[in-house]
């Protein structure tokens, strides 16, 4: 029988509790990884686990605020005293936030998207690089946006995040690139997720407006970001470091 791509690891998604996040964990799954499935949401987190674990998978659910360092730490020292230690993680967790020009945008908009889409990945990658430097090894995937390389239109707070995560990424790759340690990002297009169906709110114009930006023409689904995730984090994957991995539908061509 086949191995999977990640067969044996240990992998860590936060966000996991719909969208991205538990497909990235679900998939991880299938390819063999333990999975510690965590989201603010404990609840999502468990029905994840639960699914995993139906499958014939090992997870462990997690409710955790990843914006809060304490309770980070915490987790991850968990998932190390259950599992042995960390192989990969998926930072995923965000928020994607209402549109607001400049003139309109409050410091408590400002202040809330930066310490949820971009302190938390910054607060996770501490954590856990801290244990797979002892380990000598492990990859780190984070969730950025095409966003992170161009301007989202009437979103200043949520294109700052997004580019911010590209230059953690970078730092880290850079960092720990000798210690065996690999960090990548992912730029999901446009895709079919709990987030985009709330932010449509059902009107199909803006579904239309959205759809017919992206490349393809149609939107991307959570499986097929999670592929490119999983991938990165795999052993297929070993001589790519720092990289920025648009998956998005040929929607931005750089």
């Amino acid at each position: 029988m086949a191995s999977g791509l990640v067969e044996g690891k240990i992998a860590l998604v936060t966000g996991a509790g719909s969208g991205i996040g538990e497909a990235s964990a679900c998939l991880f799954a299938v390819e063999g990884a333990a999975v510690a499935v965590a989201d603010l949401d404990e609840a999502g987190a468990e029905r994840v686990a639960a699914q995993i674990r139906d499958g014939g998978g090992r997870a462990t659910a997690y409710g955790v605020d990843v914006t809060d360092d304490a309770a980070v730490s915490a987790m991850i020292d968990a998932i190390v005293a259950e599992y042995g230690r960390l192989d990969m993680a998926h930072n995923n967790a965000g928020i994607s936030g209402t549109p607001k020009g400049f003139a309109d945008l409050t410091l408590d908009d400002w202040h809330q998207m930066i310490e949820i889409n971009l302190t938390s990945v910054f607060v996770c990658m501490q954590q856990e690089l801290r244990v797979m430097a002892e380990q000598k090894s492990g990859a780190i995937v984070n969730t950025s946006s095409g966003a992170g390389v161009v301007a989202a239109p009437g979103m200043p707070h949520y294109t700052a995040a997004k580019h911010g995560i590209l230059g953690l990424t970078k730092c880290g790759a850079q960092e720990y690139a000798r210690r065996g340690i690999r960090v990548n990002a992912i730029l999901p297009g446009s895709t079919r997720t709990p987030m985009i169906e709330n932010f449509m709110a059902g009107n199909p114009e803006v579904e239309q407006m959205i759809t017919r930006s992206v490349g393809r023409g149609e939107l991307g689904v959570p499986d097929e970001i999670a592929e490119a995730a999983v991938w990165l984090c795999s052993d297929r994957a070993s001589f790519v470091n720092g990289d920025s991995m648009l998956v998005d539908g040929a929607t931005i061509c750089r």
